[in-house]
C-alpha cells in the first residue's frame, strides 16, 4: 500500500505556519519558535521526517485552535533543521503532497493531525499539453515584466511532463496574497488549478501594464524639475484608474454641509470654499488651510440645542445640594428659570457676574446652574489674557490661524445654549496686541451678541442663547463699559457659622471619601472645625479650610494604614480642638484682637481686602516740629489723601476741640498703620485716622472696644463705604463689641446674618462729631486740652511768650 494512499488516513505531527503557504515540490525555509511546534518537529525527526504543514487563518494568534487553521495543507519532508542561539529552530522543508485535515488533537503538548489525501484526477494528455503551453507562455511574459520572479525555476519545472508539479511551482512563485495562494492549494484538480493560475497571472500582467501606462502618461505631462508635481499627477492617475477621486471627498463635504443646517451666510461661505478646494492641487499647503476652515464651519453648533430643564423645584433642590447659603444668587437663578417657563419665546441670554473673594463658590455655582438647567457647561479662564485674538480669533491670512476661545468653547459644548463660565474676568490686561476686555463687550452685550463675528470664521454666529456667567474677585479692575453689560451679584465672605455648616455638610464628607477613609475612622466636632477656621485659616471662602480638613484626614489615614500593617485595631478618632492642634501643629494665625486697653492716639479701623475683612490699628502721635505730616505703613495715594483731609478737618475745627489755631506750627504729626509691609489703600479709613489724630492732640484715649469705618470729608461728613459685611465679620472675630458705620450704609445691614448683628452694637453716624462722641473716652473739652498740652511741655513762642494749646 502506498504511503499516500487516498483511501486511508494518515497521522502526522502538525505545525501551524504563518504568512506562508507550502505547495508540493516547493522548498521552503522558515523558523519554528512555539513550544508545541518544536515538539512536533522533534517527533517528526524521530519518526520518518514527515510533517504536516497548514496555514493559520490569522497570523497574529500565538496558540491557534483547529478552527483557526485552514483545512487543506501539505505533507512535507524535513530536509534540514538548525537550532538557533535564541532557542528557535530554522527548518528547510520540501512539499510532498497536499492533504485535507480530518481531525486535529493535542497529545503531550504536541499537535497531531489525521489527514486524507485528495484523489488524483484523470486528465487528458492533449488538454494538459495545451494548458502547459498557455501557462508557460503567460508566465514567461509575466517574468519579463516583473524582474523579481525566479524564471529559471519555472523553466526547469516546465521541462517535466508533470502538470501538477508545473502548476504548484508557478503558484508558489506568484506575488499574490496568502489567501489567494491557499485557494490555489485547495484545488486538487490540476486542470482547474492551471486555469485559476492563468487568471491570476493575467491580472498581475494587467496591473503591471496599467502601472507602466500611468507612469508613462504622467512622465509625458511632467516638467523635468517638478518631482512634487509628478507625484501629485501619479496619485491622480492611480485614483482615476481605481474609480476613486477627490470628487468623493468633495461630495462628502457637500453632504455634510446640507446636514449641518447652516445659516444662509455660513452655507454660502462653505459652498464657496468647497468650490475653491475642488480646484486646488491636493498636496498644496492652501488645501490644508481651506479644509480646516470648512471643518470648523461644519463643526459649529449652528442650530443644535440642549433640552432645557425648566423645573424650578428641581433646580432649587440641586442648588441647595451643591451650595450652602448664597440666597441672592439662588433667587436670581430661580427667577431666570421662572421667566423661561412663562415665556418660551425669550431668546435673550442672561449675563451674570459673580464678584466675591476667593473660595466662596463662584466657579462651582456655574456648574450647578448648568446641572440645574440641563445645559452643557464650558469654562474659559481669562486670567492673564492679553491678546484680543484670544477672544475674536485670528484672520485666516495668518499662518496657523485659529478661531478665538469663544468659538472654540462653543464647538466643545456642541450646543448653542450652554452655560458659559468666564472665570477671573477681573484679571485681564492689555498690551500691544489689543484689549481683550473691549473685544468681550460684543460677546457680553445681549443686544448685539446675536451677530457675533469671529475673525477666523468671518461669519455671524448667534450667542444670544448662551447663558454667560463671569466671575471675579474685585469689580474696580473690570472696565466700566463691560460692567454695564453684566448683572453684578456680590457674593460676600462666609461667617464662621456658615463655614461650620459648609464643612459639616460638604467638605468633611468629601475629603473623608477622597482620602480613602470611612466615617467609622474619623469624626469632626464643631469645636474642631471652629479651631481650624480660627487658628489655621484666614479667608472669606472655604478653600483653605478644605485643605486643612484634607490634611487632618491624611494624617488619620496614615495612622489607619500603620495600625493595619501592625495588625492592630483602629477605632474612631474624634477631631476636637486639642486633636486639631496635635495634628496640624503650631497655629498659623494668631487671633486678631483689638487693643486690650484704651490708649491715646490708637484707633481701631476696619478694612476690606480681596480675601475678606481685616481689623486695622491706626496710630497717631505728635512731636516737636514744624507742622509736618508724616504717613507710614505703605499707604496708597487714596489713603494718604484721607489722612490729609482728616488733619485739615481737625485744623479747621481746632477751636471746637480746644486747640490753638496755630498748634500745627510747632507740632509734627505722625500717622502710622501697623503691619507696614502690607500695602493699604482706600478712603474708608478716613474717620479712623481723624479719630486717632484728635485723640493724639487732645490726650483723650480712644475706646478699645469700638471699631469704625467710613470716609471723611473736609466738612466732617461721613460717607458710605463698601465691603460692610466682611468688615463687620472681621470686627466680630476680633471680639469688638461696638462698630461705627456711615448712616448711608444702613441699607447694607440687611445682607448681614441676624446672628452676627445680635452680637455687636452698630452705631450709624453722619458727622465726625458723632464719631468722636462714641469713640473717645470722654467728650472733648477745653480742660482736657489744657491738661494734655501741659503734659506735652511744648516750647514757648519767643515773640509772644505764650505756649500753644487750649485756652
Amino acid at each position: 500500500m502506498s504511503e499516500f494512499d487516498e483511501k486511508v488516513t494518515q497521522i502526522y505531527p502538525m505545525v501551524p505556519i504563518r504568512d506562508v503557504v507550502v505547495f508540493p515540490y516547493m522548498m521552503v525555509p522558515f523558523v519554528i519558535g512555539r513550544q508545541s511546534s518544536v515538539q512536533a518537529l522533534d517527533k517528526a525527526l524521530q519518526l520518518d521526517k514527515k510533517i504536516y504543514l497548514a496555514t493559520q487563518r490569522d497570523a497574529s494568534q500565538d496558540e491557534p485552535e483547529a478552527d483557526d487553521i485552514y483545512e487543506v495543507g501539505t505533507v512535507a519532508n524535513i530536509v534540514q533543521s538548525l537550532k538557533l542561539p535564541d532557542g528557535n529552530i530554522k527548518v528547510l522543508v520540501e512539499g510532498l503532497r497536499r492533504a485535507r485535515t480530518v481531525r486535529v488533537e493535542e497529545i503531550n503538548g504536541c499537535l497531531q493531525a489525521e489527514v486524507k489525501f485528495e484523489p488524483m484526477a484523470k486528465i487528458s494528455q492533449a488538454k494538459i499539453n495545451l494548458l502547459n503551453k498557455k501557462l508557460t507562455a503567460l508566465f514567461e511574459e509575466f517574468a519579463k515584466l516583473n524582474p523579481n520572479v525566479n524564471y529559471e525555476t519555472i523553466v526547469q519545472a516546465a521541462r517535466t511532463a508533470d502538470a501538477e508539479r508545473l502548476a504548484d511551482t508557478i503558484a508558489a512563485n506568484l506575488p499574490i496574497s496568502v489567501e489567494e495562494k491557499q485557494s490555489l492549494l485547495e484545488i486538487s484538480d490540476p486542470v482547474e488549478g492551471m486555469k485559476k493560475i492563468c487568471e491570476f497571472i493575467e491580472i498581475e500582467i494587467e496591473k503591471i501594464k496599467m502601472d507602466k501606462s500611468i507612469q508613462g502618461r504622467v512622465r509625458r505631462g511632467m516638467e523635468k524639475a517638478q518631482r512634487e508635481y509628478y507625484l501629485n499627477e501619479k496619485i491622480k492617475a492611480i485614483q482615476g484608474e481605481l474609480g476613486r477621486s477627490e470628487k468623493d471627498e468633495i461630495e462628502e463635504l457637500k453632504k455634510k454641509a446640507e446636514e449641518a443646517d447652516l445659516t444662509e451666510d455660513a452655507n454660502e461661505k462653505v459652498m464657496s470654499e468647497i468650490q475653491r478646494l475642488e480646484q486646488m492641487p491636493p498636496m498644496s499647503a492652501e488645501t490644508t488651510v481651506s479644509r480646516t476652515y470648512i471643518d470648523w464651519l461644519l463643526a459649529m453648533p449652528w442650530s443644535k440645542k440642549s433640552r432645557e430643564i425648566k423645573s424650578i423645584s428641581r433646580a432649587e433642590q440641586i442648588l441647595d445640594e451643591d451650595h450652602y447659603g448664597l440666597e441672592k444668587v439662588k433667587e436670581r437663578i430661580l427667577e431666570f428659570l421662572a421667566v423661561r417657563q412663562l415665556s418660551s419665546k425669550t431668546q435673550q441670554g442672561s449675563i451674570l457676574c459673580f464678584i466675591g473673594p476667593p473660595g466662596v463658590g463662584k466657579t462651582s455655582l456655574g456648574r450647578s446652574i448648568a446641572r440645574a438647567t440641563g445645559r452643557k457647561f464650558v469654562r474659559l479662564s481669562l486670567g492673564g489674557v492679553r491678546d484680543e485674538a484670544e477672544i475674536r480669533g485670528h484672520r485666516r491670512t495668518y499662518i496657523g490661524a485659529l478661531p478665538g476661545q469663544i468659538i472654540q468653547m462653543m464647538k466643545k459644548a456642541g450646543t448653542k445654549n450652554p452655560v458659559f463660565l468666564m472665570d477671573e474676568v477681573d484679571k485681564m490686561s492689555m498690551d500691544f496686541r489689543g484689549d481683550p476686555s473691549a473685544a468681550l463687550m460684543e460677546v457680553l452685550d445681549p443686544e448685539h451678541n446675536k451677530n457675533f463675528v469671529d475673525h477666523y470664521l468671518d461669519t455671524e454666529f448667534d450667542l444670544s442663547n448662551v447663558m454667560f456667567i463671569c466671575t471675579g474677585n474685585v469689580l474696580h479692575t473690570i472696565p466700566r463699559p463691560l460692567q454695564d453689560r453684566m448683572e453684578v451679584i456680590h457674593i460676600s465672605g462666609y461667617t464662621e457659622l456658615e463655614k461650620l455648616n459648609i464643612a459639616q455638610q460638604y467638605l468633611v464628607s468629601k475629603q473623608v471619601k477622597q482620602q480613602g477613609l470611612k466615617p467609622k475612622f474619623i469624626e469632626f466636632t464643631d469645636e474642631g472645625i471652629y479651631e481650624i477656621i480660627r487658628s489655621y485659616t484666614r479667608e472669606s471662602g472655604v478653600r483653605n479650610l478644605e485643605r486643612e480638613i484634607a490634611s487632618v484626614c491624611r494624617k488619620i489615614a496614615r495612622k489607619v494604614v500603620t495600625a493595619r500593617s501592625n495588625k492592630e485595631h483602629f477605632g474612631q478618632t474624634v477631631i476636637n480642638a486639642e486633636k486639631v492642634q496635635e495634628l496640624l501643629g503650631v497655629q498659623k494665625f494668631r487671633k486678631q484682637l483689638a487693643a486690650k486697653s484704651n490708649e491715646v492716639g490708637l484707633a481701631t479701623g476696619l478694612a476690606w481686602t480681596e480675601v475678606g475683612g481685616e481689623v486695622l490699628q491706626t496710630e497717631a502721635t505728635t512731636m516737636e516740629g514744624k507742622g509736618d505730616l508724616l504717613l507710614t505703613g505703605k499707604l496708597g495715594d487714596v489713603m494718604q489723601e484721607s489722612a490729609k483731609a482728616a488733619l485739615s478737618f481737625v485744623r479747621s475745627h481746632s477751636a471746637r476741640y480746644g486747640l490753638e489755631k496755630d498748634f500745627h506750627k510747632l507740632l509734627d504729626m505722625h500717622v502710622h498703620v501697623p503691619e507696614g509691609a502690607i500695602p493699604k489703600d482706600g478712603p474708608s479709613a478716613g474717620i479712623t485716622m481723624g479719630t486717632s489724630i484728635v485723640s493724639a492732640l487732645t490726650g483723650i484715649p480712644v475706646r478699645c472696644d469700638v471699631a469704625m469705618t467710613g470716609e471723611i470729608t473736609l466738612r466732617g461728613k461721613v460717607l458710605a463705604i463698601g465691603g460692610l459685611k466682611e468688615k463687620i465679620l472681621a470686627a466680630r472675630r476680633a471680639e469688638i463689641e461696638e462698630i461705627i458705620i456711615p448712616e448711608e450704609n444702613e441699607k447694607d445691614l440687611k445682607d448681614i446674618p441676624e446672628s452676627v448683628l445680635e452680637s455687636v452694637k452698630i452705631h450709624l453716624v453722619e458727622t465726625m462729631d458723632e464719631v468722636l462722641k462714641i469713640a473717645l473716652e470722654r467728650p472733648v473739652g477745653q480742660k482736657d486740652g489744657d491738661e494734655f498740652l501741659e503734659k506735652q511741655q511744648l516750647p514757648q513762642k519767643i515773640d509772644e511768650g505764650d505756649r500753644p494749646g487750649v485756652h
